[in-house]
């Protein structure tokens, strides 16, 4: 059995993660997130997102909290950005990496981000040519790959034909997201199996929501498959604005623990870990959701 030596993790928590809560979070608070993160040693945080706070209204102020982190050496702070517009905004703050998303699941696209799965890869066409003539690199993620809130199941085909769509128009890499935390072992594997014929495994990652508590399963067995990066969100925060029910990312406490068990390199701190997580979790006056952080916090 080949596990990885060592595995990439994106945290998404400042921008995935916090899009979802109700209450409005201040600037301050989000830059001392980011910069707990850092602390922790984690070398690729998902910042926050350009897109119209009629949308997401949790992510106006991205370019304020750009400005106000303190970027390491080795670190990517990367942004979310649905459209040319958004880079634009991104790139005046001298954002080096964005992500593009698009559906497995034509209904989910139709009620994220109000067009067709064809039409949202057409926006992304000027957005990439954008990006390649000003050397910022684009990472890619498909929603919806192990099921959809309106679709129900949905074929690895279709999954990859969206993933290959992504890789051939420039992202680096493709994180195939469980939005809504429905897949299984065996169905990731057969996912990524599918899914790998068309992207190297290693320009691919994992995105699980642990909606059914099946997300660490879902790691495990990507991991079997040779996938090394995995995206996850401190605390365990968020949820989907257009998946009812859906929790949030895995926690990456949680993920941590689980390839520490497997002599798993990742560059992570798991006590100032911890801390970041619980100092936000305070701030959101919520319950801390990582199994580790929580057993490790009652000791």
């Amino acid at each position: 059995m080949n596990l990885p030596k060592s595995v990439r993790l994106v945290e998404v928590g400042p921008r995935d993660g916090l899009q979802n809560e109700k209450q409005p979070i201040s600037v301050a608070d989000k830059v001392r997130l980011v910069d707990d993160l850092t602390a922790a040693g984690l070398s690729y945080i998902e910042v926050g997102s350009f897109v119209s706070p009629k949308w997401v209204p949790q992510m106006a102020g991205s370019a304020e909290v750009f400005a106000g982190i303190q970027r390491q050496p080795g670190v990517t702070y990367a942004a979310l950005t649905p459209n040319l517009k958004g880079l634009e905004a991104a790139l005046e703050v001298k954002v080096e990496e964005v992500a593009v998303f698009a559906a497995a699941s034509e209904a989910f696209s139709q009620k994220n981000i109000n067009c067709s799965i064809a039409g949202s890869l057409a926006r992304f066409v000027p957005l990439m040519e954008a990006a390649k003539a000003t050397n910022v690199r684009v990472r890619g993620y498909v929603s919806c790959v192990l099921g959809c809130p309106y679709d129900g199941e949905i074929a690895p085909e279709q999954v990859a034909s969206v993933a290959r769509e992504l890789y051939a128009m420039g992202c680096y890499e493709v994180s195939l997201g469980d939005t809504i935390g429905t897949g299984t072992a065996g169905k990731t594997r057969s996912m990524l199996e599918v899914v790998a014929r068309d992207i190297p495994r290693d320009r691919l990652a994992g995105h699980f929501h642990d909606t059914y508590g099946q997300a660490l399963a879902n790691i495990y067995a990507s991991l079997l498959e040779g996938i090394n990066v995995f995206d996850s969100s401190v605390a365990g925060l968020g949820g989907c604005p257009y998946a009812k029910g859906a929790t949030g990312n895995v926690a990456t406490e949680d993920v941590l623990y689980l390839l520490q068990g497997q002599g798993i390199e990742t560059g992570v701190d798991m006590d100032k870990l911890i801390a970041a997580g619980q100092r936000i979790c305070e701030v959101l006056g919520k319950a801390n959701g990582s199994r580790v952080a929580r057993a490790r916090l009652s000791r």
